[in-house]
This record gives structure tokens, sequence and C-alpha cells, in this order.
């Protein structure tokens, strides 16, 4: 990961902030493997962006780590999703925001949703599709 010319924070409030929000993201990305409502990619990514700017040992072990680091390393190197990671995402996305437009009555609500999901699933499909392995 070409991480070098991103600058750390001195600030140590700003460097424990977001550690926590790293941390946690890690965690919530941990707990969306097993439960379809959490996205794991976006939470890893935000732990990602988090410690490469208050902790490279941390990010390196995130992006290293042989179980959550391929969830999300070819995309941030830029080579794109692999198609079944595109049907899932789009997929548990849509299911989730489903079930939320029947839950919530509220118009404006339902219409920001789907545009939401509209234009996430335009921007998934619009990455490249890496090939199976």
């Amino acid at each position: 990961m070409a991480h070098r010319d991103i600058p750390t924070y001195r600030n140590p409030v700003a460097r424990y902030v977001l550690l926590v929000i790293g941390w946690l993201s890690v965690t919530l990305g941990i707990i969306g493997i097993f439960l379809p409502v959490l996205p794991t990619t976006p939470f890893l990514l935000l732990a990602a962006a988090c410690f490469v700017r208050s902790s490279r040992r941390f990010y390196d072990w995130l992006v290293t780590h042989p179980r959550l680091g391929p969830w999300f390393c070819d995309y941030l190197e830029g080579k794109g999703i692999p198609l079944k990671g595109k049907v899932y995402a789009i997929t548990t996305m849509w299911i989730s925001i489903g079930v939320s437009c029947w839950l919530v009555p509220m118009f404006w609500a339902r219409i920001g949703m789907l545009t939401s999901a509209t234009l996430v699933s335009l921007y998934i499909l619009r990455m490249k599709t890496i090939p199976a392995r």
C-alpha cells in the first residue's frame, strides 16, 4: 500500500480519536462478516483511513492481515472489486434498504434511502471487476 506520503497527525487528541474510530470500525467490520446487515468493506476502509493518519503500525497490521486485508486491499490498490463482492454488496444493500423503506413511513426518508442506494449501486457497478481467482 502506498501510504508513506500521507502524514500522520502529531496532535495526540486527533490521533487518539482516529485510533478509537479505527478500532470501532475494525470491530464493526468483523461483525459485518457474520451479519449481512453490516457492510464489512466500508468499515475496514474507514479503519484503514483512520490508522494511516494515526498509527502506521496498526495500518500495516490491518492491510497485511490474512483474513481482513483481502476484504479491501484490491480496492485500495485500484484493482477493483471481485464480481462476487459486487453482487453481495448490492444485494445486501438493496435488501436492507427495502426493509428500511417498508419500516419507515416517511416519504422523504424513503426517497433519500432509495437515492443513496441507487448512487452507491452505480458507484460499485462502475468499479473495475476483478476476475475470479
